[in-house]
């Protein structure tokens, strides 16, 4: 969504400094999620979260689609992407808990790759298909209002009637019950202790600069990627359409994040995290580097841009392994459920602020200088990962977890 929203806002000719700043906010129900998690537990079952927050997706999708023609569009559809924003972050709170609870160990096992792979699949058809979509509607219409609220009203029709099917269609285990307003009390004062607990680990506060620092560099480029790629020429980007874009970014890219991805955790689970740490993390930042070539250079050729994109995803994919593995490492012990849940919110608060101010940057130092500043950017990571404990077993197949 997020991603969507800045191409979106682009072809609507909405400044990049506007862009990055307002869409990274829509990151906020992600860094405070853990907050409202026991309202879903306590209030209503996990099933019934998860077709009513898809049907009010639904219904949020189809208010952009009908803002996007209004004379102050940009306020009102950001408007409605905060309603989709929080919706979304508290269907994955109901999905999550009814995913451990209608399902046993070895059903939660079998169906974890393939959850995963369709999460994949998702991405592609939003960021790669649905933009190609509006590509080709662009190109026959020549109008990017029409053709971005008719691609909003086909997959608000979509989230609604995937409501009105998983109300029908899901299970109703026994155990998927809300808490009592009795229990609330003792709820509420045991989220707090477990809170509390996150951060009397052990150097909690190098744990928690290596959670935001990681990603300081990737959280500025990745905000900006999309716009300079599909920026004119003459403004320093590549000139791609939306149809190109959502060929080499939206399936190309993630298709090559995907293969990272793997072969990060087949390796990972072989020599350790350790072992892998600093590999990985110059497979997530020296990439990075493609862009400044692409900047400068402004290639042509859609095979050598192509490349360049699938080269960076592929790295980040396999470097964010090492990322994903530390959060587990450090959440841990007692709580840990409730202390991963805080390493993610801490995770996507290191988006959100280096992608506030990402675009105004870009802006003021065009993109060549701007993917020059993001490499220095990754410099703290490095700096930071050498000050932070790791058990040396961590993550080999056969040791400890």
């Amino acid at each position: 969504m997020i991603s969507v929203s800045a191409v979106l806002f682009k072809n609507l000719g909405v400044p990049n400094a506007d862009i990055t700043f307002y869409t990274s906010w829509l990151y906020l129900p992600w860094v405070i999620k853990a907050f409202w998690g026991p309202m879903v537990d306590l209030l209503k079952t996990r099933r019934a979260w998860i077709w009513s927050m898809q049907l009010l997706l639904g219904a949020g999708l189809g208010g952009v689609a009908f803002a996007i023609p209004a004379p102050h569009f940009f306020q009102v559809t950001l408007m409605f992407f905060w309603l989709l924003a929080f919706s979304s972050a508290t269907h994955d709170i109901a999905a999550d808990g009814f995913y451990l609870l209608a399902l046993s160990e070895h059903e939660q096992s079998f169906f974890s790759g393939i959850r995963s792979t369709f999460y994949r699949v998702a991405m592609i058809c939003v960021q790669g298909e649905l933009i190609s979509v509006v590509g080709n509607m662009y190109d026959r219409t020549g109008d990017y209002v029409t053709a971005w609220s008719t691609a909003f009203l086909i997959v608000a029709g979509i989230l609604l009637g995937l409501g009105a099917y998983h109300y029908w269609i899901l299970p109703a285990p026994e155990v998927d019950r809300p808490g009592g307003a009795a229990r609330s009390q003792t709820f509420f004062g045991e989220f707090f202790r477990t809170f509390g607990s996150f951060f009397q680990k052990p150097k909690i506060v190098t744990c928690i600069l290596f959670i935001l620092l990681y990603r300081l560099g990737e959280a500025q480029l990745v905000k900006v990627v999309q716009l300079f790629l599909i920026d004119p020429r003459q403004a320093g980007g590549l000139g791609l359409t939306d149809g190109q874009l959502g060929l080499i970014y939206g399936k190309i890219g993630i298709v090559a994040l995907m293969l990272g991805g793997l072969l990060g955790g087949v390796v990972a689970a072989r020599h350790g995290l350790r072992f892998w740490l600093w590999p990985m993390l110059l497979a997530i930042h020296v990439p990075d580097a493609v862009f400044i070539w692409l900047a400068y250079s402004q290639p042509h050729g859609l095979s050598m841009i192509g490349i360049g994109v699938a080269l960076e995803q592929f790295g980040y994919g396999f470097g964010f392994t090492a990322f994903l593995l530390y959060l587990i490492h450090i959440a841990r012990g007692e709580h840990q459920t409730a202390h991963y849940a805080i390493c993610t919110g801490f995770m996507a608060l290191g988006m959100m602020l280096p992608g506030l101010w990402s675009g105004w940057l870009q802006e003021r130092l065009g993109y060549p200088h701007f993917f020059v500043w993001v490499i220095l950017a990754t410099i703290p990571s490095f700096v930071v990962a050498t000050r932070i404990p790791l058990d040396s077993e961590f993550g080999k197949r056969n040791g400890p977890n």
